[in-house]
């Protein structure tokens, strides 16, 4: 009998074991969507890629429609990764976004944390252009993919159009030489490429920006391309076919006027960002005016050779480098804005001017010293810089460095312009660049530089703070300090108080400063203020009398990019587009 009662005892305590191990909970559901977002239009059928975890076993799919039940899906019998197919209404607005959410429910009725997809309805640009197309402004589009112009199409955007990079697919939109882009925003109605992201949700390298490529003078052996464009696109005319400055010079890629590119600048391939705008060997035929890049993921406006001018340029937060000119571009710019970022700053080391005339800075065919009609040698005038350290006492990244880096030869000129808020000022690398100016190849007169530190000449070729830094002599700069001074240019330091930008008339709040992406002023008043009197004070000292300064160029009393009166900025930029709703 004792016997049986432990045998009993013994079955019972097995048999709870079991029923422990059956009633064990395991760890909740997980689900993941890869990619997050996507588009499409009125009636259309979106995939949503799922993968998820189940422990406990997969018992449900919820799908929520902007915060409304949309659908429950049996999961019995099914695996992981799987596929929801989305209808969009046939009633969406074109333009808006759904948010759709998902979540598992397993078989303890314990539900996953819900994630969401984005779906952004409209038409969608895709692949390659290959006749004259006019976009409708009354649409919205989705640029997918890489999205080609071909060689004699033209692609017209016409006032007011929103087009949004889709991001899951790098959305870029490339124009091949020969090819035509005509971005035709107006002061009231602007054209607005931007972020495919939710408001709110919109970061730098949303999307891969705008490519222009085209057929004229490039100071390189070989035709460059644009790497991460597939399939590989090579552009402009090269010094080993013979091509010099004047080829194609006047070739026309097209118009981008009232335009805004807001947070391209995606990784296409590994360490290879796209810039806002690429400018590729483009010639003075086209047109581009009245054009602002905000927070993009590389450099505002880089210019890759060529000959193509430009007026009204507004660079706003971006990564990189601002106005970045390169191969021998030969253009015109007047009238430039650049406002940074206190803390958006590259690791390769940002500035608000950038110049090469290539990978280094070697003598090469029409650009050599004797000859030097193919150096980079764009002519700049009347640009503000508003830089991240307005005032000694800023906190800014690391990444900062220059105002203006000019290197490797470049010849270009600037005129009329006001440079502020960096480290350094200046920075003047090698004894070519040296050259130019001293020779009158380039030249930079009537402008002023200020830096908030104390430090005017760089002393080292490490140095931190200074208005003028280089890489020559041991990284004594007091050649350029001599050259800058020589050529009617001002400059000042130890800013301790945003007041002393006010005296020479700009305002010190349109700084960013503290400011937020939230709030930073969405329209801030960029013109002149009063100051005080003395030789910096930018309303009065323009000149315009260097032969460089041609009829591209409007005569202005006044420095820097805006007058006492007229803010051009006004009416079709956007300085806060991170809650715009599009």
């Amino acid at each position: 009998m004792k016997q049986f009662s432990l045998l009993a005892i013994a079955l019972m305590a097995i048999l709870l074991t079991m029923c422990s191990d059956e009633n064990k909970i395991q760890p909740v559901a997980t689900i993941s969507l890869d990619p997050n977002s996507g588009s499409g239009k009125p009636g259309e059928v979106v995939t949503v890629n799922i993968a998820f975890s189940a422990p406990n076993g997969a018992k449900e799919l919820h799908v929520l429609a902007n915060g409304v039940e949309e659908d429950i899906i049996d999961l019995a019998g099914v695996a992981s990764p799987t596929t929801y197919d989305y209808t969009v209404p046939a009633n969406a607005s074109v333009g808006s976004i759904i948010t759709l959410g998902f979540q598992v429910i397993d078989g303890q009725n314990f539900g996953s944390t819900i994630v969401n997809f984005t779906v952004n309805v409209g038409e969608t640009l895709q692949g390659s252009i290959t006749a004259n197309t006019t976009l409708d402004a009354a649409q919205q589009y989705i640029i997918k993919g890489q999205v080609f112009v071909e060689n004699g199409f033209t692609l017209t955007i016409p006032a007011g159009t929103i087009l949004k990079g889709d991001k899951a697919t790098k959305g870029t939109l490339v124009v091949k030489p020969g090819g035509k882009l005509e971005s035709l925003g107006t002061a009231n109605n602007p054209v607005v490429f931007t972020s495919a992201q939710p408001v709110g949700a919109r970061d730098r390298g949303d999307w891969g920006g705008i490519v222009m490529l085209g057929n004229a003078y490039i100071n390189q052996p070989a035709k460059p391309f644009i790497e991460g464009i597939t399939p590989q696109i090579n552009y402009g005319n090269t010094i080993v076919e013979g091509a010099t400055p004047t080829t194609n010079a006047t070739e026309n890629s097209g118009t981008i006027t009232y335009t805004r590119i807001e947070y391209a600048g995606i990784e296409l391939t590994p360490n290879n960002e796209t810039n806002s705008l690429t400018m590729g060997a483009i010639g003075n035929g086209t047109t581009i005016d009245h054009v602002q890049v905000s927070f993009g993921g590389d450099d505002g406006f880089e210019w890759f050779g060529g000959t193509v001018d430009a007026k009204y340029l507004v660079s706003h937060s971006t990564w990189d480098d601002d106005f970045d000119s390169d191969f021998g571009w030969g253009g015109r710019v007047q009238f430039g804005l650049v406002v940074r970022n206190t803390f958006m700053a590259d690791q390769s080391g940002s500035n608000a001017f950038e110049s090469d005339n290539q990978g280094n800075g070697n003598p090469i065919t029409n650009c050599d010293g004797t000859t030097n009609t193919g150096c980079t040698r764009g002519v700049f005038s009347n640009i503000t810089v508003l830089g991240p350290r307005e005032i000694q006492t800023r906190t800014i990244s690391a990444n900062y460095q220059n105002a203006a880096h000019i290197r490797r030869r470049t010849a270009i000129s600037i005129f009329n312009s006001y440079f502020s808020g960096y480290r350094i000022g200046i920075r003047l690398d090698d004894q070519g660049t040296l050259d130019n100016l001293n020779n009158s190849v380039s030249r930079h007169a009537f402008n002023v530089v200020s830096v908030p530190g104390s430090t005017r000449i760089g002393s080292s070729t490490s140095a931190a703070d200074a208005n003028f830094a280089t890489g020559l002599s041991a990284g004594d700069a007091t050649a350029l300090a001599t050259y800058w001074t020589a050529n009617m240019n001002g400059d000042f330091n130890t800013v301790a108080a945003a007041t002393q930008h006010t005296d020479i008339g700009v305002a010190g709040t349109l700084f960013w400063g503290a400011s937020t992406t939230s709030t930073y002023p969405s329209n801030p008043d960029f013109r002149l203020v009063a100051g005080v009197g003395g030789a910096n004070n930018l309303n009065t000292g323009a000149d315009f009398t260097d032969t460089r300064l041609d009829a591209f160029f409007t005569d202005t009393t006044y420095k820097g990019a805006f007058s006492a009166t007229v803010d051009w900025t006004d009416g079709w930029s956007e300085f806060q587009p991170l809650n715009k709703v599009y």
